[in-house]
């Protein structure tokens, strides 16, 4: 007989409480896989209803983390923090659940907050905290409490022991760009998995550093570590930031093989994209119509690749078939969409999408949309609208600015570009080196040569110079070379020692603008034995140099030798640049026979050249039909009209002269609004050539004869004879044209005077 040592009372009072426990085990365990259920399936009226009898069966602290869990699933993130806070809950799952939830919902800084406080209540983090912090810190760039959790993974010896914190590591350094800091911890990780390598990889890629991410990808390759899907997105995006179509079509035909592009949408978008990169754009849409299902970033990934290459009537097409799939367009498809309408001047469509995108009320929250509007209106020519857009934008950055700043810029608009300039600067914001780049063109527009000045001390001085060798670089010498300060632009490009061959050409150019043709022959020279290989736009400036020293076998030589020494292929400027060599020495007949053999004639400037010679040796049939080719061309062109009068007028043809002049009235062939500017920047006067403002602009030029610019776009041609009889010609009277800005430098610059012509 087995004799207890218990009492029988104690004995009957223990199994009741294991009996109360295990049946509170059980309903606790009950209610959490119905929060589970819950959470899983995102029903969040359900789980507030299970939620009630949770609380109504006193379970709430068995049960509050999977309360937690299943809020923070459903979205409703308040009433998770609330439990979590409320409750003062050592469950380290639940603070998880909490920073994970805020993570995912784009609240970064609220996730380390959250983070800050679970500290302060004394409890300690665990490996997918760190994990889950770490992924928080790269996606707000937080480098600095990034490398903080750093040092107490190591502190712990972490490290060594869990892989998914190595990963984090190089992730969060990749994800803030600290790429060099990435490949540390890469490289003294005691042993790499696939997720580990992926990291790596895409931010090299992320980054722009496709070359490192390709030679990374075969370095995995070379430990014979097999890459899956993630890794094929992330290599293929390093091949289209690189344009490396070998490459991306070797791992398209990889992942063909292993039949991934079926079921992974997202694979399948990398392809197109990185097809639509690389320029492959007819591929690109055959491997997006082949998908058995597309989504709308796959379009959108198409759409931005014909949108990117200037095919703006594709795009818009794509867009249409995505729709008829019924599709909707997020925001970044209107980016694409309204970039594509800036390609192609569709200001209605433009107009269109704009509507769409304020009634969906994108615009709030989207300052790239923002921009895109911005940037489609100015590059449409509608400037108005486009300051109208971003005056209206809740916020704005630099690149808002500048696409608005770029906008009046290309209309040959430097002082508004100017005065959007400081607005900017009035509201804070840092230009960087690109604004800084638009303001020197600016500057150099309307000869704004103090303020080209400033600026360049500006760069000089915040470092930006040093940073960005080429493109501001080329902008300073650009700006004094067409400010006429050719000494300082051969300065600055001495200082620069660069051996890129873009500042070179804005050098030449200006030497060119001024009549200086053959300091712009020697300085092709110096760059040849400094072993600069010259592009299309350096041979433009030699051909039209040698077409202003008459030098005709010297530039016919230059004209071969393009593509026979340099590899450079002759373009229509090119041609046009030959008809102007040939027509200005007499030699019209070889000057129709380039046209003749160009491989598209319907090019404006080289008929606007060919009109020019004939104006100059009098030869009037030839100009007859140079002019019609012309109008049939583009009857909306004030340059052919102008051309063909002086041809008239020269010869004594006035009544022809006027014939032209009333054709000129009858299809609207004026030019855009041009304007005087003295050398402060001051604009004197806006004008067409329209215009009949003898006297008044007489009087300007007599005032600052000595005094002018020659703004590159905007150089005055100044005739001292009117084409019309009509005209008085015996006091100096001046009529005035703004040079066609195509035509291949057809003006004569007399040194040290305001005198210009065509001829």
């Amino acid at each position: 007989m087995v004799i207890s040592s218990s009492p029988p009372g104690k004995q009957n009072a223990g199994k009741a409480y294991k009996s109360k426990y295990k049946v509170r085990h059980d309903e606790a365990s009950a209610f959490i896989a119905l929060l589970r259920d819950c959470a899983k399936k995102k029903d969040l009226q359900r789980g507030r209803r299970v939620h009630d009898e949770v609380r109504e069966n006193g379970l709430l602290s068995e049960c509050a983390g999977a309360l937690v869990l299943m809020y923070v699933k459903c979205g409703d993130l308040a009433k998770a923090e609330q439990l979590v806070y409320s409750y003062q809950s050592k469950d380290v799952s639940s603070w998880n659940a909490l920073m994970a939830g805020y993570a995912q919902s784009g609240q970064g800084y609220k996730a380390l907050g959250c983070f800050e406080r679970m500290q302060q209540k004394g409890v300690s983090p665990s490996v997918p905290t760190f994990a889950c912090v770490l992924k928080v810190c790269g996606s707000i760039k937080a480098i600095k409490k990034g490398e903080q959790i750093h040092d107490e993974i190591a502190r712990q010896r972490l490290f060594e022991r869990q892989i998914v914190l190595g990963n984090s590591l190089i992730d969060m350094y990749a994800k803030c760009g600290a790429l060099s800091k990435a490949w540390r911890v890469f490289e003294e990780l005691p042993y790499r998995n696939v997720v580990t390598w992926n990291a790596m990889i895409g931010g090299y890629a992320q980054h722009g550093k496709g070359n490192q991410a390709l030679e990374c990808f075969k370095q995995m390759q070379s430990e014979y570590i097999t890459p899956n899907g993630v890794t094929y997105i992330c290599v293929l995006k390093a091949c289209g930031s690189i344009k490396a179509i070998g490459m991306g079509k070797a791992i398209h035909d990889e992942i063909a093989r292993q039949g991934l592009l079926q079921n992974d949408i997202v694979l399948a978008t990398a392809v197109v994209d990185m097809y639509a990169k690389c320029g492959e754009l007819a591929k690109a849409q055959r491997v997006l119509e082949t998908l058995p299902s597309r989504d709308v970033i796959s379009w959108s990934a198409l759409i931005s690749g014909y949108a990117h290459q200037g095919q703006g009537e594709k795009a818009l097409k794509c867009f249409e078939q995505m729709q008829r799939e019924g599709l909707s367009p997020n925001a970044f498809t209107f980016a694409c969409l309204i970039q594509a309408c800036g390609s192609i001047k569709a200001i209605e469509k433009g107009g269109e999408i704009h509507k769409e995108i304020n009634r969906q009320g994108l615009l709030r929250n989207d300052l790239v949309l923002g921009t895109a509007l911005v940037d489609m209106y100015a590059k449409c020519g509608a400037l108005a609208k486009a300051q109208l857009v971003l005056e209206k934008l809740p916020f704005r950055d630099v690149i808002t600015w500048s696409a608005l700043i770029t906008g009046y810029i290309q209309q040959g608009q430097g002082e508004q570009a100017l005065c959007c300039f400081e607005a900017m600067q009035k509201e804070g914001l840092t230009p960087n080196a690109v604004t800084y780049a638009c303001i020197l063109k600016a500057c150099g527009i309307i000869g704004a040569v103090e303020k080209g000045e400033q600026i360049h001390d500006e760069v000089a001085n915040l470092g930006l110079l040093a940073e960005n060798v080429v493109v501001l670089g080329t902008a300073l010498v650009d700006m004094y070379a067409k400010c006429g300060s050719l000494v300082k632009a051969t300065q600055v490009l001495e200082e620069l020692h660069c051996q890129n061959v873009v500042p070179w050409n804005a050098l030449m150019t200006g030497y060119t603008l001024h009549g200086q043709n053959e300091q712009a022959l020697k300085c092709f020279e110096q760059m040849q034995e400094m072993g600069i290989s010259p592009n299309e736009v350096t041979f433009s400036c030699v051909l039209n140099a040698c077409s202003r020293l008459g030098l005709v076998e010297k530039g016919n030589m230059y004209f071969f030798d393009m593509s026979r020494i340099y590899g450079v292929k002759p373009s229509l400027e090119h041609f046009a640049c030959m008809v102007d060599l040939f027509g200005r020495a007499g030699h019209l007949d070889k000057a129709v026979q380039v046209i003749q053999k160009m491989p598209n004639s319907s090019h404006m400037a080289a008929w606007c050249a060919l009109l020019g010679a004939c104006q100059k040796w009098g030869e009037v049939e030839v100009g007859e039909w140079a002019f019609e080719q012309a109008v049939a061309l583009d009857g909306s062109d004030g340059a052919a009209y102008v051309l063909m009068g002086n041809i008239y007028g020269t010869a004594g043809m006035y009544e022809n002269a006027k014939q032209i002049e009333l054709l000129r009235n009858e299809n609207m062939a004026w030019k855009q609004p041009r304007s005087l500017w003295d050398d402060t920047g001051r604009n004197l006067h806006s004008y067409t050539s329209k215009n009949q403002l003898y006297p008044r602009t007489n009087a300007l030029l007599k005032k600052t004869f000595h005094g002018w610019r020659y703004p590159y776009k905007n150089t005055f041609v100044l005739l001292q004879h009117g084409v019309s009889p009509s005209i008085p010609n015996n006091h100096k009277q001046i009529k005035l044209y703004s040079l066609y800005r195509d035509v291949p430098r057809a003006l004569d610059l007399c040194k040290d005077r305001m005198i210009a012509h065509l001829v």
